[in-house]
């Protein structure tokens, strides 16, 4: 939904400045690009490359798995990892006593273990 905006504002833009072009003597092309250079500047600084880090973290948190953590996939299952195949890019989750289901590493959304961990230190530190 945000690219449509943003694509219905980049056109809208782009009308402006034609406009503001048509009214102008034919000699500052690099005036006529100004706005353009400065919505892709805005869309790089607010959209793309927060974007990019989010990525380069889920990456990151995907290959530090280990047996033991506790996670929730995209779907909202939450699990233990039972057994992680590193040849390929399944990992086992065990949902109950004995449910075992396989997911793909990228079904993994975040490791509910190592949020806590912070939580209980600062209340250790306290006491």
């Amino acid at each position: 939904m945000k690219l449509s905006a943003l694509l219905i504002s980049l056109a809208s833009v782009a009308a402006f400045a034609q406009d503001a072009a048509a009214e102008q003597p034919q000699g500052s092309t690099m005036g006529a690009f100004l706005p353009l250079i400065l919505m892709f500047v805005v869309m790089w600084f607010f959209f793309i490359r927060p974007k990019n880090k989010e990525m380069k973290q889920q990456e990151a948190m995907r290959k530090a798995l280990k047996k033991g953590d506790k996670v929730m996939t995209t779907a909202g299952i939450i699990g233990v990892v039972t057994n992680i195949d590193e040849t390929s890019t399944q990992i086992t989750i065990r949902t109950g006593s004995t449910t075992l289901i396989d997911f793909e590493k990228a079904a993994v959304l975040r490791v509910l273990n190592a949020e806590t961990k912070p939580a209980e230190t600062k209340t250790e530190e306290k006491k």
